[in-house]
C-alpha cells in the first residue's frame, strides 16, 4: 500500500496534557444535561448598550456572571469530595474559563480563572477576560510546565487527580468550576458533551434561532444550547435541576445587563 502521501509529524508535547485530562476525567460518575436558554433579551441588551455607549459587554461575561450568582444560590453544586470521603463546599466561585486567543499563529482555548466570581461585577469579569485575551504571555507553557510534560503518564496523571484527592489546592491551581465554549469556534447550534474534572462544568454550544411559543404566539427568538455537566457522586437530580433552574432565570432576564443600560 501506498504511503507516499502521508504526512507524519511529532506529536506535540502540549497535546500531552490534554491527553491526560481526559484519560483522568473520563473516569468520573458524571451526568450531563442539556438545556435551551433563551438569551434573546440578553443579546439584544448587549446590543443596544454597544450600539449607545460604543461599549460591548462579553457575552462570555455574562454567562460567568449569571453561573456565579446561581451557584451562590445552590452551593451544592461545586461541592468536592477528598480522599478522606469529607466533602468540601467552597463559598467562592471560581471559573476557570476558555479564552480564545492566538499562540504561535493559532487560534486556541487557553484557561483562565476569575477569582470569586459570585463577589464581583459584570464590568469587572468583563475586563478581566478582555485583559487575558491581549496578555502575551497566556497559553505559553512556563519552563517547570514543559518539564512535567516530559514526565511518564502515570505520574503526569497525578496532578489531574488533585479534584478527588485535595480539593483546595485544585481550588488555588485551575479553580472551582469551569466553563467551556465550542461555539467560539464555529456558527450555529449544537451542544457539545465533554468529561470533566469539576464538580460542575458548562460546555457553551452555539445560539440559533428558532420558534417558541412566547404568550400563546410563534415568534422567533435566539436559543443557546448548554451542557450543564455535574459530578453526581456529590451532587442529586434535585438540587442540579434546581440550579440550572435558577440559573436559566438569570439568563433569561438578563440580570446584571440592565444597570449597564440605564447608565
Amino acid at each position: 500500500m501506498d504511503e507516499s502521501d502521508a504526512t507524519i509529524e511529532p506529536f506535540p508535547l502540549q497535546r500531552r496534557g490534554t491527553v491526560d485530562y481526559m484519560r483522568t476525567a473520563g473516569r468520573r460518575s458524571v451526568v450531563h444535561g442539556l438545556v435551551e436558554l433563551d438569551v434573546t433579551e440578553a443579546r439584544r441588551r448587549i446590543r443596544d448598550l454597544e450600539e449607545h455607549t460604543g461599549t460591548r459587554r462579553s457575552f462570555t461575561a455574562f454567562l460567568v456572571f449569571s453561573l456565579a450568582r446561581a451557584i451562590d444560590d445552590h452551593p451544592r453544586v461545586q461541592t468536592y469530595r477528598d480522599w478522606r470521603g469529607r466533602l468540601v463546599r467552597f463559598e467562592d466561585v471560581d471559573v476557570n474559563v476558555l479564552i480564545e486567543r492566538e499562540v504561535d499563529g493559532e487560534r486556541i482555548g487557553v484557561p483562565h480563572v476569575l477569582r470569586a466570581a459570585n463577589r464581583r461585577s459584570l464590568e469587572s469579569i468583563h475586563d478581566e477576560i478582555r485583559a487575558a485575551q491581549t496578555d502575551p504571555n497566556a497559553g505559553r507553557q512556563r519552563g517547570l510546565s514543559t518539564a512535567g510534560l516530559r514526565l511518564p503518564g502515570p505520574v503526569r496523571r497525578l496532578f489531574w487527580r488533585l479534584p478527588r484527592t485535595f480539593p483546595r489546592r485544585w481550588k488555588r491551581v485551575a479553580g472551582t468550576v469551569a466553563v467551556t465554549s465550542i461555539g467560539m469556534f464555529g456558527t450555529g447550534g449544537g451542544w457539545g458533551i465533554s468529561p470533566t474534572n469539576y464538580a460542575l462544568q458548562l460546555t457553551v454550544g452555539g445560539i440559533e434561532r428558532k420558534p417558541r411559543f412566547v404568550d400563546g404566539e410563534v415568534v422567533s427568538r435566539e436559543l443557546l444550547d448548554l451542557t450543564v455537566t455535574v459530578d453526581h457522586d456529590v451532587v442529586d437530580g434535585a438540587p442540579a435541576a434546581r440550579f440550572v433552574e435558577r440559573l436559566r432565570e438569570l439568563v433569561e432576564a438578563a440580570h446584571g445587563l440592565e444597570t449597564d443600560l440605564e447608565t
